[in-house]
């Protein structure tokens, strides 16, 4: 099994993939884009993909992955994150002046920055921000990044568990290609397990008084409980948007097709990327 993440050894995205299948090759991209298309493309199995984060909310390039690709979700699973800051080993929080991480964990971490009035730096992940101090070798520099990360590039931790939530933990998307020639992997979920499952709808609706409304009625009709609701905008059409939602229970049942088909008079664009069993942690 080749699955491909976005980030570097160390970064929370290779803990994950570590977890999810430790016998697994694991593949690191640049980006969420090329991690993805490399699925696509058929170099690889699986990507394995953040699409949520429980203090920083939602991955929206993943999302975005989601509703413009073909790949479909063969399960989430959520990884809790605890972060440390990380320093060379002549540094101690004192000598520390510039922080060093990804976007969502400088968010995660605010409150701590904030007390200690550090600069903040922007990488493209926790783990290549660790690398980079490591490589400078300068004590007013730290990053922020896992405890695995520190093992692996030879740095010292300065203090542990720095989130200003305890209960940090990050959800990430299984993908793959669904099989031309058989049953789906939605179908083998849904067959196979006799498991509850929590299914994956994003759609669009016409600029219409209620059409919202009138589909989130549907959903509620059937007696599909809404867990998730946002919007995203879609690219080239300024202030359109499309919604993305989780439910509970499964859209490939006979109850869900029917649902499907009525949602589909109030929708433009709809479509079910996956479902998934919920409960499932990386640990």
């Amino acid at each position: 099994m080749k699955i491909a993440y976005s980030g570097i050894e160390g970064s929370f995205a290779d803990i994950a993939v570590s977890y999810l299948d430790p016998e697994a090759e694991r593949i690191p991209y640049r980006t969420f884009a090329k991690a993805y298309q490399s699925v696509q493309d058929g170099e690889n199995d699986l990507a394995l993909l953040p699409i949520e984060n429980s203090y920083a909310g939602e991955v929206g390039q993943v999302t975005d992955l989601l509703f413009f690709g073909d790949l479909i979700v063969t399960g989430v699973y959520e990884l809790p994150v605890v972060h440390c800051l990380l320093g060379t080993q002549d540094a101690d929080t004192e000598t520390v002046k510039t922080v060093i991480s990804h976007p969502q964990a400088l968010e995660q971490c605010g409150a701590f920055i904030a007390k200690w009035g550090y600069h903040t730096v922007s990488s493209e992940n926790t783990a290549r921000a660790a690398k980079e101090v490591a490589k400078n070798n300068d004590k007013t520099q730290a990053a922020i990044a896992s405890r695995e990360t520190a093992k692996l590039y030879g740095l010292k931790i300065l203090m542990e568990s720095i989130n200003d939530s305890a209960d940090n933990t990050t959800r990430f998307a299984a993908l793959k290609k669904a099989d031309p020639n058989g049953l789906s992997a939605q179908d083998e979920v849904c067959y196979n397990t006799g498991e509850t499952v929590n299914s994956i709808l994003m759609f669009t609706v016409r600029h219409e008084s209620g059409t919202l409304a009138r589909a989130l009625s549907v959903l509620g009709d059937f007696g599909y409980n809404m867990r998730v609701i946002r919007s995203r905008p879609l690219r080239n059409k300024n202030w359109d948007y499309y919604f993305y939602i989780e439910v509970e229970g499964n859209l490939f049942s006979e109850k869900g097709k029917q649902m499907l088909a009525g949602l589909k008079y109030e929708c433009g664009e709809l479509k079910v990327p996956g479902i998934y069993i919920p409960g499932k942690t990386l640990a």
